[in-house]
């Protein structure tokens, strides 16, 4: 027997134990646990664990009304926006950086180079970063200075900071590196014959660049947005910092509810929101076979 392991190994099911004991115990478990407590009881004072669905028929309380959105979906669909917002702007920026470190730097020690400085961002914290914005972005911050030094306006912008413009910026700036990564990535694997067969055939740079390239970076494409738009939907630091408190999302709820101890009604809405953010991944990865192409 012992020979036979050192021939072939441990069977695979031994082997995958241990990974399935943590993904089990950090994951499966607390998701349960979560959903569990979403359908209990609670009161001033304490939780009873008694099934009930009080919880979710709080969430949607006055959605009936067809005259006007309840609360709960002006929040989720606030909360999409946020996350198309980001995404599309995550992906373009994410796009072109990473087509220019794919085909445009010759050199691998630049193109290390440059992919390192794309992740300088990350050696802070994201609220540091954040701040960050604020003597740039504020009432009287270095733009607002150089527009009224440069007469360009009157007074200063109120918009650029604590708004959605603010939030949108800062999801950019934080989360534009989970779209390049993985974009790169694919990038980088495909094979540069296939590019110099189509201009032989008489492509241009565009045709070459959506016939080509594009499809076959889908996958990056993909994991780089399911990486954002699962981030975005369950942030609250972020919209709650830049957007001055005064801007409404899913985790910002959730975050309010925990504080409260109102436990069973944040669980509730934390398996709403997984379950919206389920969807689109599973609509995400109807559009390519990630384990086949990875």
């Amino acid at each position: 027997m012992r020979a036979r392991w050192r021939t072939h190994g441990l069977p695979g099911w031994v082997q995958a134990t241990p990974y399935s004991l943590v993904f089990l115990l950090f994951f499966i478990l607390p998701l349960g646990l979560i959903l569990a407590v979403s359908f209990w009881d609670a009161t001033e004072y304490e939780m009873i664990p008694a099934f009930t669905a009080k919880n979710y028929l709080a969430i949607f309380e006055g959605c009936s009304n067809t005259a006007e959105l309840c609360v709960s979906f002006k929040t989720y669909l606030s909360t999409l926006k946020f996350s198309f917002l980001a995404w599309a702007c995550t992906l373009g920026i994410g796009f072109i950086v990473s087509y220019f470190l794919a085909f445009h730097v010759r050199s691998s020690g630049m193109q290390t180079l440059l992919f390192v400085l794309c992740t300088i961002p990350f050696w802070t914290s994201n609220v540091i970063r954040m701040i960050s914005w604020m003597p740039l972005l504020g009432r009287n911050g270095l733009v607002n200075d150089f527009l009224l030094s440069t007469g360009l306006v009157a007074q200063p912008v109120e918009w650029l900071l604590y708004s959605p413009f603010s939030v949108v910026l800062a999801f950019v700036h934080l989360y534009t590196v989970f779209m390049i990564v993985p974009i790169f990535n694919s990038m980088m694997r495909i094979d540069r014959s296939l590019i110099e067969a189509a201009l032989d055939a008489g492509a241009n740079t565009w045709q070459i660049l959506w016939n080509v390239i594009v499809p076959l970076s889908r996958t990056g494409i993909i994991i780089g947005s399911i990486f954002v738009i699962t981030i975005v939907m369950g942030d609250f630091v972020t919209i709650g910092v830049m957007g001055g408190q005064q801007i409404a999302s899913v985790g910002k709820i959730i975050q309010v509810q925990t504080s409260y101890l109102q436990f069973p009604l944040a669980a509730a809405n934390a398996v709403i929101l997984l379950v919206v953010v389920l969807m689109i991944i599973w609509g995400l990865t109807r559009l390519v076979d990630i384990r086949k192409e990875l």
